[in-house]
């Protein structure tokens, strides 16, 4: 079985009613649709964002933290620059920010990220205290340093901080870390292609400034008064044509808390022009809603009239497989064990965004229809064709059929095994096909000549359930509107334009195949903790291929293991069945941890690339019950930064956004996507089929029905 993913529009249009009101206010900052996507749940406000993504005041840092699993979008606006900045609570004392900052006046547009760390946590007596990097990797255009701390006193709450890099521009007080070496002493201000670590140029430099302000939070009314002194004199900004430096290092500004999800804030910056922003705030870490299918009278009551043809209401499996399916699960097979009392029952769930909610539902439900002489439940848990686990429960009788289950109490989770081939098989194979058509989008982001080029496309898809549980996909995209048109940059790149030529896809592909292939999934009846996926036909928008994965997973480790490969064929640009001449066999080995730490995941993939180029690719992904997972990877292989160009190295982000944390509907449907800072050649993978099948299990992992959150 293979999940649904619902496409962006779905999100998008829920969204618009929402942003309406705002892009009357704000038509400068809402003209772009990544905000359309990311206003959602109610979420308090603690902390604001600075001009720059991270919590600070209004351009200046603060030592403030979101709460753990925040995840935000902030835009700004003024005379200087425009940003866009990502930012996530990875962990309660750790915050990392992604930005894109720049103007379509020079057409220069710089992409940066900053971390902040707490080092103490305000107490009565003392204050919170932070350290970060401003432009950690990147061009150093935006590089600073600083130590900040906050204070907060009834409704006040004081910031006051030293800096370095642009935080001490105007400052004559002497970096204090020259008495350690005279290093600190030197900045370097050249980083080359940007895209490395910039550690000569961190905490260095003659001069230390000092910054800070304060924000008074009304009782009465939703709005925040700020001011900040900030020696930042915007010296990058004004060597491109604008004043020579910033006319004082004083801002004042308020903050409109429009809900408990949305700011806008309104500045007067450095005494000498206007800056306007939006920021977004998202919680990643609550508790999944229960999905709760359309009620329906059982097939048990004889009245109902709602049996199809070809099913017997006289038959166990035949009443169960129909009240299954109308939970919005699926009942793969069954076996029965008289003489033990046992069952042993296959389901796959689609829907469900919690399993342990599926599991219940269907429980309940088996418990009415079993026969009598049946005491325990055996279920096996499939995911996406592949068997993960057994979960064996006491069979409900009478009141408890309507209780909540307590599966930490009643359930035991062993490997997956069916101990004899079932007596019943549910066939999904059907004469008849059906289509599916939405709205969907793609996106290129960051390029200067404009920073959010889109298309949207009616999507015209359908999956197809083949004999032997094979699968076939397909989908058409049809172009309704784009800007795609708007750029015209062409790669530059030494390597094979393995995914450089990105741009001609979009351009010439506006109306396309987007892939059709046959796929099997599924899980080697001698090793039931070895699984399997093979795969052959047009993959995605740049490749055709065949090829496979094979992975282990010992049940209830921590660790996997997984081997991937692909024999691949560039496409032609304009989506049709042509290809290019360039071929290439990739493969990578892959080692999987599931840490102990706030539910992060690490992978590591190590081997050859589209480009022929050979290294490794680091994952860390965090990924909780209610379907969020927001990650980071970086590749390195045997290409030089400057064989790479721009970036140094392939790097970018990793988004999964539940809809039902938007809009509590219970059902499993997301918004899946990669950012990248750029693209380039090297490091380039296929995208979902180079060791993804372990993250496409994660949500039927053993510790979700082995530590489940009670219902």
């Amino acid at each position: 079985m293979i999940k649904k993913e619902a496409s962006a529009s779905f999100f998008s249009r829920n969204i618009i009613k929402a942003i309406i009101p705002l892009k009357k206010i704000l038509p400068k900052l809402l003209k772009t649709p990544v905000i359309l996507m990311l206003c959602g749940v109610l979420y308090p406000a603690s902390a604001f964002a600075s001009n720059y993504g991270t919590t600070g005041i209004i351009e200046v840092p603060s030592a403030r933290m979101q709460p753990d699993g925040t995840f935000s979008f902030a835009i700004t606006h003024d005379a200087l620059l425009e940003s866009y900045a990502i930012t996530y609570q990875a962990f309660p004392w750790l915050e990392g920010t992604f930005r894109y900052t720049g103007t379509k006046e020079f057409f220069y547009w710089d992409r940066n990220y900053e971390v902040k760390a707490r080092l103490l946590e305000e107490t009565e007596r003392l204050p919170q205290i932070s350290v970060g990097i401003r432009d950690l990797v990147g061009t150093g255009k935006f590089g600073s340093e600083y130590i900040v701390a906050n204070k907060r006193w009834d409704n006040f709450d004081v910031t006051l901080g030293l800096g370095w890099g642009r935080l001490a521009d105007n400052s004559s007080l002497s970096n204090p870390l020259t008495v350690l070496s005279d290093q600190f002493e030197t900045r370097i201000q050249d980083t080359g292609l940007g895209g490395e670590l910039s550690s000569k140029t961190f905490f260095r430099g003659q001069h230390t400034g000092i910054f800070g302000g304060v924000a008074y939070r009304f009782d009465d009314y939703p709005v925040t008064l700020q001011a900040e002194y900030n020696p930042d004199e915007n010296r990058w900004e004004g060597g491109r044509g604008r004043d020579p430096q910033a006319k004082s290092p004083l801002s004042y500004g308020l903050v409109w808390h429009v809900d408990d999800t949305i700011d806008i804030s309104l500045a007067h910056q450095h005494l000498d022009h206007v800056g306007i922003g939006i920021q977004v705030r998202l919680d990643t870490t609550q508790t999944p809603s229960q999905y709760k299918p359309t009620p329906f009278i059982s097939s048990l009551d004889k009245n109902n009239s709602y049996i199809p043809d070809g099913l017997n209401p006289d038959f166990w499996y035949d009443n169960l497989l129909l009240d299954i399916e109308r939970s919005d699960l699926f009942l793969l097979g069954a076996k029965l064990y008289p003489t033990q009392g046992r069952a042993e029952i296959e389901i796959n769930n689609d829907d469900y965004v919690y399993w342990p909610d599926a599991l219940a539902q269907a429980h309940r439900i088996t418990s009415m229809h079993l026969p009598n002489n049946i005491k325990h439940v055996d279920y096996l848990i499939n995911e996406q064709g592949h068997v993960l686990h057994t979960v064996s429960l006491p069979r409900l009788t009478g009141s408890e059929l309507g209780q909540s289950i307590d599966f930490a109490q009643i359930a035991n989770v062993f490997p997956a095994s069916m101990t004899s081939q079932p007596d019943h098989i549910t066939n999904f194979v059907k004469d008849t096909v059906q289509v599916d058509v939405e709205l969907d989008n793609r996106l290129m982001l960051f390029d200067p000549d404009n920073p959010l080029a889109y298309q949207i496309f009616a999507n015209i898809s359908t999956k197809i359930d083949l004999p032997k549980e094979w699968m076939l996909r397909a989908s058409y995209r049809v172009d309704v509107y784009n800007n795609i048109d708007t750029l015209s940059r062409v790669s530059s790149s030494v390597l094979p334009h393995v995914r450089s030529d990105s741009l001609k896809y979009l351009q010439q592909g506006e109306n396309g195949l987007q892939n059709l292939f046959v796929e099997k999934r599924d899980t080697f009846n001698i090793e039931p903790q070895l699984h399997y996926r093979v795969f052959g036909g047009v993959l995605e928008d740049m490749y055709s291929g065949v090829g496979g994965e094979i992975m282990y997973q010992p049940h209830a480790s921590r660790l996997a293991f997984a081997i991937s490969g692909a024999y691949a064929m560039q496409r032609e640009y304009d989506g049709g069945l042509g290809h290019l001449d360039y071929k290439v066999l990739t493969g990578h080995a892959s080692v999987y941890w599931a840490t102990p730490f706030y539910n992060y995941d690490v992978a590591v993939h190590a081997g050859r690339y589209l480009a022929k180029d050979i290294g490794a690719t680091i994952e860390v992904r965090r990924t909780f019950d209610n379907g969020w997972q927001i990650g980071l990877w970086a590749t390195k292989t045997d290409v030089s930064a400057e064989d790479f160009g721009e970036g140094s190295f392939d790097k970018g982000m990793f988004f999964r956004i539940p809809f039902d944390s938007l809009f509590q509907t219970g059902k499993k449907s997301a918004f899946k996507t990669r950012i990248r800072p750029i693209q380039r050649d090297g490091g380039a993978r296929l995208e979902g089929f180079s060791g993804d099948m372990w993250w496409d299990l994660r949500d039927a992992r053993f510790d979700m029905f082995s530590d489940p959150i009670r219902r």
